[in-house]
């Protein structure tokens, strides 16, 4: 079996714009020829999908999702380019699917970009100060840091998690699977997890009579 590298996945999704998992996949199944693996993506409708993702999505759903017990609720909003996908099952299930993610992972954003700076720098400093307690040396700082905060990405950003029904694709594998299959793009604009007691934690404590 080929070697199938990391530079060799990044560069077949910089030329397909398909998810991680699934140009690694391809690159097994073409046995590491990148110009077949594209092939592969295409035979799946995978990299079609990326010249999608520009297209506007002003239609889809609000979907929501009550864990047993009633201590715990999700709403989400999933978009796309029309009603008629909107009602299609496919559609549907995938913003149950999106839905029950976030009640499992609690993820704080949807994708690595709305990560705030401030939440950025602090998870950093936290990798810092560990390695350094480590005893990592100086030089390789920054390169381990890079490594632990792919993990909090992983961690936080929902569209980075491993799928809780198959952890071998990402929430945004499986986004770009529905887009390649259902022919529209399709976008998680936002959402909220609640859980009982949360609110009250929150709040601060009222003073002593």
């Amino acid at each position: 079996m080929a070697d199938i590298n990391a530079a060799l996945v990044k560069q077949l999704r910089e030329r397909t714009g398909a998810g991680m998992m699934e140009c690694k996949s391809a690159l097994v199944e073409a046995k590491g020829d990148l110009t077949e693996a594209e092939v592969v993506l295409r035979k799946r409708g995978i990299a079609s999908a990326a010249k999608k993702a520009t297209r506007a999505a002003r239609q889809g759903m609000i979907g929501t999702y009550i864990h047993s017990g009633n201590q715990l609720g999700v709403m989400v909003e999933v978009n796309c380019e029309s009603d008629f996908v909107a009602r299609t099952e496919d559609f549907q299930g995938l913003v149950h699917d999106i839905a029950m993610q976030i009640a499992a992972a609690d993820p704080q954003f949807i994708r690595k970009e709305d990560v705030t700076p401030e939440a950025l720098e602090r998870e950093k400093d936290i990798q810092r100060s560990r390695a350094r307690t480590e005893g990592k040396p100086e030089k390789m700082l920054d390169r381990i840091i890079e490594g632990r905060m792919n993990k909090f990405y992983e961690e936080v950003c929902l569209l980075e998690q491993p799928f809780i029904k198959d952890n071998t694709v990402t929430v945004h594998d499986l986004v770009k699977q529905k887009i390649a299959k259902l022919g529209e793009n399709i976008v998680v604009a936002r959402f909220v997890r609640m859980k009982v007691g949360d609110a009250q934690a929150a709040e601060p404590e009222a003073p002593q009579a």
